[in-house]
């Protein structure tokens, strides 16, 4: 009999971010275009938390989630410009599906194709725009501008609105989307801003 692992690992730093990254990366989803509460990953326990209720209409347009074993830090934050610090989370991503994916916690694996550069008061919070690997509806889209314009607008829409309700000031700014060679540098400094602070894959992780 298999040797099987008896506990579930931490999303963030038990799982694999995938053999083919940067280009093809695992993403663990934390929040599902029907989810009217945001939830997030607790980094101790590794189990998902209500972070709080969304507060404006806007609904999340695709899953969202994160790359495992990435971290927004220095290397992020220097490939965004005005940016003062990266935010110290894992890398977020957004995953385009033609079918409705309606569970928060799986594992998907993501075909990268672009990105979003947000600045969430003066830290690097960059979006990974990508589509469901094995999507045969969206495996023409090679990159940023093989999706509709509406959708990645709709997309930039909801996160530059997100946390803000009418007359409140915006502290969140959202730039132009950038295309697939871009985001895979995002992806490879956010590795290595992960293994600089772990140590890398020989490190007991919290």
């Amino acid at each position: 009999m298999k040797n099987f692992q008896k506990w579930r690992p931490h999303p963030w730093h038990g799982l694999e971010i995938g053999d083919n990254a940067p280009s093809v990366v695992n993403a663990f989803i934390e929040i599902t275009p029907f989810d009217l509460v945001k939830y997030e990953i607790d980094k101790n326990s590794g189990f998902l938390m209500v972070d709080r209720p969304h507060r404006t209409s806007s609904l999340p347009p695709s899953l969202y989630g994160f790359v495992p074993r990435t971290l927004c830090g220095d290397r992020v934050k220097a490939l965004m410009p005005d940016a003062s610090v990266g935010d110290m989370d894992p890398l977020d991503i957004c995953i385009i599906s033609e079918r409705p994916i309606n569970h928060p916690e799986v594992i998907v694996h993501a075909r990268v194709i672009g990105g979003l550069p947000m600045l969430d008061g003066g830290e690097a919070d960059d979006k990974i725009i990508a589509v469901l690997a094995n999507d045969s509806i969206l495996e023409d889209a090679e990159d940023i501008d093989g999706l509709p314009e509406q959708l990645v607008s709709r997309l930039r829409h909801y996160f530059s609105t997100y946390k803000t309700l009418p007359d409140e000031p915006a502290t969140v700014h959202v730039g132009q989307p950038y295309n697939r060679a871009h985001a895979m540098k995002v992806i490879e400094a956010a590795c290595a801003d992960y293994d600089a602070e772990f140590g890398g894959e020989e490190s007991d992780h919290p």
